[in-house]
């Protein structure tokens, strides 16, 4: 069998930020790397759901609702895929990853879609740790320009 592409990324060097991943007709999967591979640190499961709550609710009604296909985190717990078609540029991309954490920093209130009756595991949320999360990866992307998007070789 063939290693898929994510596969052949050197985890060895790859550092916290956001990449191409892949590009799949006009499909665009980008890479939000919020930790080091294999350092030890891994995002906190709770954490994760509730940020993949606020990124998801964020990014499906923003100006690209319309070309966001996925958004959900990596099973590695170092980051997230967010997936939009090719019509969003990589400069779109990039900012409506910023947004996104910028919303999921600053976010109050009760955790769109936590409730039991919309959640598969409404009990497993961390709003305080999500907040976290997102305001780290918020500077992390803070100067985040096109040519960065690459992995590194």
């Amino acid at each position: 069998m063939q290693k898929i592409a994510s596969f052949q990324v050197n985890h060895d060097t790859l550092e916290k930020g956001m990449y191409i991943s892949r590009i799949d007709g006009d499909v665009v999967t980008y890479d939000i790397r919020m930790r080091k591979p294999n350092g030890g640190d891994y995002l906190d499961m709770n954490a994760a759901h509730t940020l993949e709550h606020l990124l998801a609710t964020y990014l499906r009604n923003s100006v690209a609702s319309e070309q966001v296909i996925y958004v959900g985190p990596m099973g590695c717990r170092t980051g997230f895929y967010v997936l939009f078609r090719g019509s969003v540029t990589p400069a779109q991309a990039i900012a409506l990853v910023k947004e996104s954490m910028a919303f999921a920093r600053d976010f109050t209130g009760v955790i769109p879609g936590g409730s039991k009756a919309e959640c598969g595991n409404y009990l497993a949320h961390d709003l305080a740790g999500a907040k976290a999360e997102a305001a780290a990866m918020c500077e992390v992307l803070k100067n985040y320009t096109e040519k960065e998007l690459e992995y590194q070789k």
